[in-house]
């Protein structure tokens, strides 16, 4: 999110806000749609947050960081009646001031201000608290702590609940510059990104030689009648190679349904 703007995130609200309307409601009973707060709005917190609900569709907004303006825009939004999510620890629209994507809490002086800060957040009126890369005694103290849920993403299991990014935890990037960027807390439950690349590589190698789209995947017919009309309008325009190869075209895939079935 830290690149993103406010109509940014209001486009991937009302994208993500699809999810509602296809989800059975019997199916899935339990589900919350949240965006992050862009990078630098907070001056404008209560006005984009407003509509990110409205257009976008969203449950919720997620505001990273506790620093004062922060814990002022999150008590302005709660005020204003919409639900907010905090977000401490490594706080990734903030690596520039972290010094890059580092842990936080690692010492004595860290790890009280993450639970200070998650409290903050609470005391601000929010509903519950992401906890990422922190260690798991700091997330389980911050859990203690709080009277509202905590999300973990790389913060052990004593959290209230966990999040990942699911092209993480699927596997989806499979290339080597992905396998140095995965974060080291991230579980991979599937290789889903060598599925992908197979695919591709497949759809490559049929395109390069020819052999799709063949016959099946090519549905659309025009009968011969119409086909002979076309040609002759085509020439009537004065489109001669126009017209050959839309004679040529409708005789291809009869020829190659020959060839597959191995009729002569």
């Amino acid at each position: 999110t830290l690149p993103s703007v406010s109509r940014d995130a209001l486009r991937l609200s009302a994208e993500s806000s699809s999810i509602r309307e296809n989800n059975d409601p019997l199916r899935v009973p339990q589900r919350l749609l949240w965006k992050d707060g862009a990078f630098l709005d907070y001056e404008q917190a209560v006005d984009t947050a407003v509509r990110i609900l409205k257009e976008g569709g969203m449950d919720a907004i997620k505001l990273e960081g506790g620093s004062p303006s922060r814990i002022t825009a999150a008590k302005a939004i709660v005020e204003a009646g919409i639900a907010v999510i905090g977000h401490v620890g490594l706080t990734p629209q903030a690596i520039s001031v972290l010094g890059g994507f580092r842990p936080q809490g690692k010492n004595v002086a860290s790890a009280v201000k993450v639970v200070e800060t998650a409290m903050a957040l609470q005391e601000a009126g929010c509903f519950s608290v992401v906890l990422e890369c922190v260690p798991a005694p700091v997330a389980a103290a911050a859990t203690s702590a709080l009277q509202i849920p905590t999300i973990g993403i790389g913060a052990g299991p004593f959290c209230s609940g966990q999040v990942l990014v699911y092209h993480d935890l699927l596997g989806m990037l499979q290339h080597p510059h992905h396998a140095k960027v995965t974060p080291k807390f991230c579980k991979q439950f599937a290789r889903v990104g060598d599925v992908i690349n197979k695919a591709l590589l497949e759809y490559k190698e049929e395109v390069t030689n020819g052999s799709f789209p063949g016959p099946s995947h090519t549905p659309y017919k025009m009968n011969p009648k119409d086909v002979n009309g076309f040609s002759k309008e085509l020439q009537r325009l004065g489109l001669d190679d126009a017209a050959s190869a839309a004679n040529e075209a409708a005789v291809e895939p009869e020829k190659m349904n020959m060839v597959n079935t191995g009729s002569n």
